[in-house]
């Protein structure tokens, strides 16, 4: 066999063979794509175990103030038989204030919290999730810093306190 033939031998086999029988269809929808962060609020109650979120999911958030109110509220009966409890000390007088991801509380007085403390935690996550509600920010780029009468602290990503 040439050289000639066998190359138009294997460029017909090939244009055989991507001839597959195959049929085209239509689109096929896949159902709803999975979104990166669950739906609706949730609060977070610290635990012997770490960080907890508890979900709110009839509760609708139109400014970060709400949430401060979520968390003051504390964790439901069920909630507490589970283990979780809140560590924010109430206080009046608190304030949160938010630009394109940056959240800010003014707290009253001292604020004495830490990353390691889980309230610092419970604040910050709380209101990294109202964030991403409120303004759709997304979740990773969420700062909160806490500001009392002896300065800042932070700022603080929800994952320090998630990642024990």
């Amino acid at each position: 066999m040439t050289r000639t033939r066998l190359t138009l031998l294997c460029c017909v086999l090939a244009l055989l063979g991507a001839g597959c029988g195959v049929q085209p269809t239509g689109v096929m929808s896949g159902g709803r794509a999975p979104s990166g962060i669950s739906q609706g609020m949730r609060v977070y109650f610290a635990s012997d175990r770490g960080l907890r979120g508890a979900p709110r999911p009839d509760v609708t958030i139109d400014q970060l103030e709400d949430v401060l109110k979520l968390l003051m509220a504390g964790p439901t009966a069920q909630e507490r038989a589970a283990g979780l409890t809140n560590l924010v000390q109430p206080a009046a007088g608190l304030r949160v204030t938010a630009h394109l991801g940056q959240v800010t509380v003014h707290t009253p007085g001292r604020y004495a919290g830490s990353p390691r403390q889980q309230a610092t935690g419970q604040l910050v996550c709380t209101l990294a999730r109202a964030e991403v509600l409120v303004h759709g920010t997304r979740p990773d780029k969420v700062q909160v810093t806490v500001v009392g009468q002896d300065g800042p602290a932070g700022p603080y990503q929800c994952q320090q306190f998630l990642s024990r």
